[in-house]
């Protein structure tokens, strides 16, 4: 009679701490596989899938099916036949140099205004600061698309105010010249960026302890030594992370070029940027193979440039 009762009064498995501490940790298990799944879900559906997809497009070709040019086409393995046309096609290697002339005139401007009107509005002296927020952040809202047709209407002559204002000034200016083109491509742009990346900019500032700004207000420093040596360094991160948006962002390039090449601008064809390629790779001559190897190759000179700059800017924050 011993033995059963020893059984009976034995604790359960289930409730001894060992048992508890099991049970939480699969609860937490379960807690962090219900957050991180849908994201790797995505992840696989709308980022490792398309570029998958686009690594076995980039190995084949469309050709005739046979030698007269009747029965349409067949697709055939071409390995990296893709890669090579696109290398060897003038117009895919100038449009990286293009596009590198673009970012050297408009990651400086669009990066020092951007940086110069947060600081502006960060001083003691501004005024209304949620008013100029709001004014220099609206252009950012107005779409893309909307944006390049209202400035190409400001660029057109016989229809543009600030054409005429030149003219009764007595000079005159062409902004679709050969001349002017990437210069106007840059305003555009920059008029439509500079105040989102003011915004990012006024925020990382907003960081910044007010004792270190007071006391080098005590030790002398001016206005603009304590911008450039104190606030500046202390939101290093918020101005690398901005340049690697903007030069990822600039190899991208599409509609601006398009619009100007569309209003008939001689300079910009439509291989101009490495997008415009694609897109007329893909779209208008139906080489997807292409399409696909060269959308690779600016893939990955993204990634390279993502690399770059971050360690370039991890250097700036920590001399």
């Amino acid at each position: 009679m011993a033995a059963p009762l020893a059984k009976a009064v034995r604790p359960s498995r289930a409730g001894t701490p060992r048992a508890s501490a099991s049970r939480l940790k699969r609860n937490q298990r379960g807690a962090a596989a219900l957050f991180i799944v849908p994201f790797f879900v995505l992840f696989a559906a709308v980022m490792a899938a398309p570029i998958i997809y686009a690594v076995w497009m980039s190995l084949f070709q469309e050709r005739a099916s046979s030698g007269l040019g009747f029965g349409g086409t067949e697709r055939a393995f071409a390995g990296f036949a893709n890669f090579t046309n696109a290398l060897s096609d003038q117009g895919f290697r100038e449009s990286f140099l293009h596009i590198a002339v673009y970012c050297a005139l408009y990651i400086p401007v669009m990066i020092g205004a951007a940086l110069g009107l947060a600081l502006l509005v960060d001083s003691a002296v501004a005024r209304a600061r949620k008013f100029f927020q709001l004014a220099l952040f609206l252009p950012h809202a107005v779409p893309g698309l909307i944006a390049s047709i209202l400035w190409i209407y400001l660029y057109t002559p016989g229809l543009s105010p600030v054409l005429d204002w030149i003219g009764a000034l007595g000079g005159s200016w062409s902004f679709f010249s050969d001349d002017h083109v990437l210069s106007s491509m840059v305003n555009l742009t920059a008029w439509q960026w500079i105040g989102y990346n003011m915004v990012i900019f006024y925020a990382a500032l907003q960081a910044v302890p007010r004792e270190l700004v007071e006391a080098a207000v005590v030790d002398g420093a001016g206005a603009i030594r304590t911008a450039l040596q104190i606030k500046v360094p202390m939101i290093a991160s918020a101005v690398v992370m901005t340049v690697l948006f903007t030069c990822v962002g600039a190899i991208q390039l599409f509609t601006e070029p398009k619009l100007f090449n569309q209003r008939g601008t001689a300079s910009v064809d439509t291989e101009w940027s490495p997008t415009l390629f694609i897109w007329k790779a893909g779209f208008v001559q139906h080489d997807y193979g292409l399409a696909a190897a060269a959308s690779l190759m600016l893939a990955a000179l993204g990634v390279l440039l993502s690399y770059v700059v971050t360690k370039l800017g991890n250097r700036w924050k920590s001399a």
